[in-house]
């Protein structure tokens, strides 16, 4: 069943990581980089943040690169039980970074704030960055519903998306 898009927000701000999809550059076809990410809502912006928690050899990551090239990006976020389909959901908003003179020091803040109010890891360390995004459109779906035409509701949703 399609979710409305307060249902999508909803979802966003339980959900505990998501899927940053962005394109590289670097490749002679199109490709796709798909990373695993922590995130918060901030109103009605997604803040990721490039930490100093994980282990990397370096923080000038390859979705910065990626970014900088194009800000547009996918997150996607869902949640699966194996043993009841009724459950799975997933949500896909549609981003656009906002540039460094687009995030004014007091919203930083608050992306700051919420990630660290978010995850218990983050409260004693600093990030790198925080990546603040635009939300540019939200589709999602939920197995609690499906259409009884045979068509369900994801495929529907990936005709009119």
């Amino acid at each position: 069943m399609r979710l409305t898009g307060q249902d999508c927000w909803t979802a966003l701000r339980a959900a505990d990581h998501g899927v940053l999809c962005t394109s590289n550059p670097k490749s002679a076809e199109l490709t796709i980089d798909a990373v695993p990410v922590c995130f918060a809502v901030v109103s009605d912006l997604i803040a990721a943040p490039i930490d100093r928690v994980k282990p990397k050899r370096t923080t000038e990551l390859g979705r910065l690169r990626n970014l900088d090239h194009d800000p547009s990006a996918t997150l996607l976020c869902e949640h699966w039980d194996r043993h009841d389909w009724s459950q799975l959901w997933w949500v896909r908003a549609s981003l656009v970074r906002l540039s460094s003179g687009d995030v004014s020091p007091s919203l930083l803040a608050e992306c700051d704030v919420a990630l660290r109010g978010k995850y218990a890891q983050y409260r004693d360390t600093e990030f790198a960055t925080i990546l603040v995004f635009e939300v540019k459109s939200l589709v999602g779906w939920s197995g609690s519903g499906a259409d009884r035409s045979g068509r369900d509701e994801e495929h529907r949703a990936e005709e009119e998306g």
